[in-house]
């Protein structure tokens, strides 16, 4: 199983981005997925879960109305579209597939995901 994501930059207040995850290894389409992040010097932090079909979407309250999360089963890939950034939203964002014993949740938990990549940097300037 491999999760590289891709995407993340430096942008300013007000300023958007979109994320990418390149799944491989296992079968995308019949996994939930998530996104995490990590602000330096914080714990974890859920972002956003999105079911197998992509018809079922959940985010946290910091980033409602502001973060889109999607996927493309066709090309094995998550997205997590971030318009109207804040300060706050600087971490580390990474991708996780769901241990598909949980099934679809809205939290952070360590057991929650069995793979994850290695995260891509989201800096956001003031």
């Amino acid at each position: 199983v491999q999760l590289v994501e891709s995407g993340g930059d430096m942008v300013q207040s007000g300023g958007s981005l979109r994320l990418s995850c390149a799944a491989s290894g296992f079968t995308f389409s019949r996994n939930d997925m998530i996104w995490v992040r990590q602000a330096p010097g914080k714990g974890p932090e859920w972002v956003s879960t999105i079911n197998t079909s992509g018809g079922r979407t959940s985010y946290a309250d910091s980033v409602k109305g502001r973060f889109t999360i999607s996927r493309d089963n066709a090309k094995n890939t998550l997205f997590l579209q971030m318009n109207s950034l804040i300060p706050e939203d600087t971490a580390l964002y990474y991708c996780a597939r769901v241990t598909p014993q949980w099934g679809y949740y809205t939290y952070y938990h360590p057991d929650g995901t069995d793979y994850r990549g290695y995260g891509t940097l989201v800096f956001v300037s003031s």
